[in-house]
């Protein structure tokens, strides 16, 4: 058979709509670069700063960074599972849990998210291209913003090429910044705060970087043919995820042993100076390598927006439609992070913090809802029906949401905030655990009593469910911990 014009073409013509057989192509390894190209950035080596500047010495850094990617890209690998079976981006999804408009909530939240990656990349990558070009903060964001902008309108297929050249170059780079960064090592350092209260706050963060992909990983895996074995897309996609993420997170810890405060200042500026003969080469590609990352933000948005209020998925003229909200989305970005400017690590230690507390809810209910309730059998254009049989709002599902987050509150330690139960735990953050475990057994108890004629959807009209779509899905062994808290 030969291709459709839809799958033959680079421009995507889809939106939120599900992708059928004739279009689906791609092999599941192509995950690996795009969540390694997505990781091996400098925004994961900022983030990977963080264990250092709050505080703990190198090694229990590491052990922080290690512990926070496994655990945390369990979850995210598990959600990319659900593209090749359902053909559709990850936020649509969460009708089948909350419902046809209930799941509007948990929308608006990742939308947000968005925002946040989006802005803290702009102004991390707007001082990259000033620093290598030599231009005006303004003009570097504005012209980062630009390439993202470009690659994030083409869409799908752009964004994996991309990802494939992207990831070797930033593989090469990072790891003459690794060489480079252990060998000015000092003999040693000690933390400001070490102690079993701050490893569990920088475990949080760390597990938060993974956990934040989650709403993004099905957008990029949903065109691999229904075929693809899942564990095939769980092993690649964690990989790349998790294990890119830690290696370059602990680039990270060892240039914050070494340039202190001038990495939060300047990251890229700082790193340039530890290779002045090559400065504008190694400059050139980390911007270029934050471009997969980057333009994911857009993107996602896009689909993650429409999610919210398209009844049918299908959006008139998919790719002008993406191309404007993209461009619109990027104009708002542009301009926040012009006035941000500084205080990236601050910046975006609250970004990732706030959205952790909001998503846990999320994703517990999720997973809970794939693996544990319907097991991947999900009738797919009952996704696009506001009467269907997952009901207009699950009102269930958005108490449990909410309940959920009002549970972690006690939990939380933050820059703006410490929970009672955190402050008696000295200073630890293990809110994200509490989420997990509440969200995902409280979820479980209602949808199994629901499924069984004791609870139903709030709606108008709630059909019996119709036959599954697919059969059971193809999990992952040896990983049966993480089906149990999530």
């Amino acid at each position: 058979m030969s291709d459709s014009p839809r799958r033959s073409s680079t421009l995507e013509q889809r939106a939120i709509d599900h992708v059928p057989a004739d279009e689906r192509h791609g092999k599941p390894w192509h995950l690996f670069t795009l969540w390694f190209a997505s990781n091996v950035q400098i925004t994961g080596l900022v983030n990977g700063a963080l264990a250092v500047t709050i505080g703990l010495d190198l090694p229990w850094a590491v052990f922080s960074i290690l512990v926070g990617n496994l655990v945390g890209g369990l979850f995210m690998a598990y959600h990319s599972v659900q593209g090749p079976k359902l053909g559709i981006p990850q936020m649509i999804q969460s009708r089948a849990q909350f419902g046809f408009y209930g799941a509007i909530l948990p929308v608006a939240i990742v939308v947000a998210m968005y925002f946040g990656f989006a802005l803290e990349g702009a102004v991390v990558n707007g001082h990259a291209v000033a620093d290598w070009i030599h231009v005006p903060y303004a003009a570097g964001v504005i012209l980062s913003n630009l390439a993202t902008l470009a690659v994030a309108a083409v869409g799908y297929k752009l964004i994996h090429a991309v990802s494939k050249y992207l990831s070797l170059v930033s593989g090469v780079v990072f790891l003459a910044l690794f060489v480079q960064l252990a060998r000015h090592l000092p003999a040693h350092y000690h933390g400001t705060s070490v102690n079993a209260g701050t490893v569990l706050l920088a475990i949080s963060i760390f597990a938060s970087w993974q956990i934040t992909w989650a709403p993004y990983v099905s957008d990029y895996s949903r065109y691999l043919p229904e075929s693809t074995p899942a564990k095939s897309t769980f092993w690649w996609t964690y990989l790349g995820a998790a294990v890119g993420g830690s290696w370059v997170m602990v680039i990270g810890a060892f240039a914050a042993v070494v340039g202190g405060d001038a990495l939060g200042d300047n990251s890229i500026g700082f790193l340039a100076h530890r290779f002045p003969a090559v400065s504008g080469l190694l400059v050139a590609a980390l911007v270029l390598g934050g471009i997969p990352g980057s333009a994911q933000s857009p993107y996602g948005a896009f689909l993650t927006a429409l999610s919210g209020v398209s009844p049918t998925g299908r959006a008139k003229a998919a790719p002008r439609a993406r191309t404007l909200f993209i461009v619109a989305f990027t104009a708002v970005t542009t301009v926040f992070a012009l006035l941000a400017g500084a205080h990236t690590m601050d910046l975006f230690q609250n970004i990732i913090l706030i959205l952790l507390y909001l998503l846990i809810p999320w994703t517990a209910i999720n997973l809970t809802d794939y693996y544990l309730v319907r097991h991947g059998d999900y009738a797919v254009q009952a996704f696009f029906r506001k009467d269907g049989p997952y009901g207009r709002c699950d009102t269930g599902a958005v108490v449990i949401f909410l309940l959920t987050i009002a549970a972690e509150i006690p939990f939380i330690n933050c820059p703006f905030y410490e929970g009672p139960v955190a402050k008696a735990l000295g200073d630890a953050d293990i809110s994200w655990i509490i989420g997990l475990i509440v969200g995902a057994l409280a979820y479980y108890l209602h949808a199994t009593h629901r499924r069984a004629g004791v609870l139903s959807p709030t709606s108008a009209k709630t059909p019996a469910e119709p036959a599954p779509s697919s059969g059971h899905s193809d999990l992952p062994s040896g990983s049966t911990t993480s089906h149990g808290s999530a």
